[in-house]
């Protein structure tokens, strides 16, 4: 996973062979836990949304999480080693909570890096993207619905931490006063691509 500083990156990754990753609202709890201990220290949160079987971040890249580290005589990004740890000691506990064994995630963690290009805002799209999964997957009604998701935060219904919200309005341009209505725009599937 090759990470360049001062770059945003969509981060994502699923359940091996499409299967549950988030059996209960605890284990999606303490995902969000492992996400601030081992991601959050090397880098600035966007967005992010916990999905049964996948998960999606929206981090921007900065000095630290470029930083390499050796590590077995390999050369690791201090974020690949982060991503690593979230992942494998999340795998553990559900692994022991629910008597299962076997890997979880798929084999490698996607990071896309989102670059605005010829008047395509391609962040701006992923960041809605990131929010609208729940809604698009017909699992709530409304994507303020969605307990696992940082949407709420950014319209104010709740006070998480986690998302830098005012780095995310200064780099993809939110504007506050048609934030919701925008968040709901269908976004068509040729933009999508340049998401993945």
């Amino acid at each position: 996973m090759k990470i360049v500083p001062y770059q945003l990156y969509h981060i994502y990754n699923r359940g091996n062979n499409k299967q549950k990753i988030f059996f209960e609202k605890e284990n999606a709890l303490d995902f969000l836990i492992r996400i601030r201990k081992y991601l959050a220290p090397n880098c600035e949160i966007l967005a992010y949304c916990l999905m049964p079987n996948h998960f999606h971040l929206m981090i921007y890249a900065d000095e630290r999480t470029a930083e390499i580290k050796e590590q077995g005589g390999l050369k690791i990004s201090i974020f690949a080693d982060g991503i690593k740890n979230l992942l494998s000691t999340y795998s553990q506990a559900i692994n022991r909570r629910y008597r299962r064994t076997g890997s979880l995630f798929t084999q490698n963690t996607k990071a896309k890096e989102l670059i605005k290009s010829s008047g395509k805002d391609y962040p701006f799209i992923c960041f809605n993207y990131i929010h609208q999964n729940p809604y698009s997957a017909k699992l709530v009604e409304k994507m303020e619905d969605w307990e696992m998701s940082s949407f709420k935060d950014y319209i104010g219904q709740r006070n998480g931490t986690l998302c830098n919200k005012d780095l995310a309005q200064k780099l993809l341009d939110l504007n506050w006063d048609v934030f919701y209505e925008e968040s709901y725009r269908i976004i068509s599937p040729d933009k999508l691509n340049e998401i993945w």
